[in-house]
């Protein structure tokens, strides 16, 4: 199990920016992080607005709480998070050293 104090995820500040916006400054409200399989590549980045914090949830304290699980969190670490707006839409997009491959879109990948 990864210690916190030694977890590497960065935000980009367009990323903290939406999170911040997102969450609204309402304490019962996390930003969950997590991985499901499919995707182009085997697996796809999740993001979403949360109330609920699980057993195995690693929680990580900002100016707004992240929880991510135990299970994503192994292939998220060393990794980076940021926001992009264009005029093909927005989304949050994973820079992640474990990854092996990736689709174009950026949300899969592969181990």
């Amino acid at each position: 199990m990864l210690n916190q104090s030694k977890l590497k995820l960065k935000f980009t500040t367009p990323a903290k920016n939406k999170i911040e916006k997102l969450i609204n400054n309402n304490i019962d409200l996390k930003f969950r992080i997590y991985i499901i399989g499919g995707g182009c590549n085997g697996f796809q980045y999740q993001f979403k607005v949360d109330r609920n914090v699980n057993t195995n949830d690693i929680v990580i304290k900002k100016k707004f709480t992240i929880v991510i699980d135990a299970i994503s969190l192994q292939y998220l670490h060393g990794g980076i998070i940021d926001y992009q707006e264009n005029l093909s839409g927005s989304k949050f997009i994973v820079s992640n050293p474990h990854a092996k491959t990736t689709c174009s879109c950026g949300a899969s990948f592969s181990v």
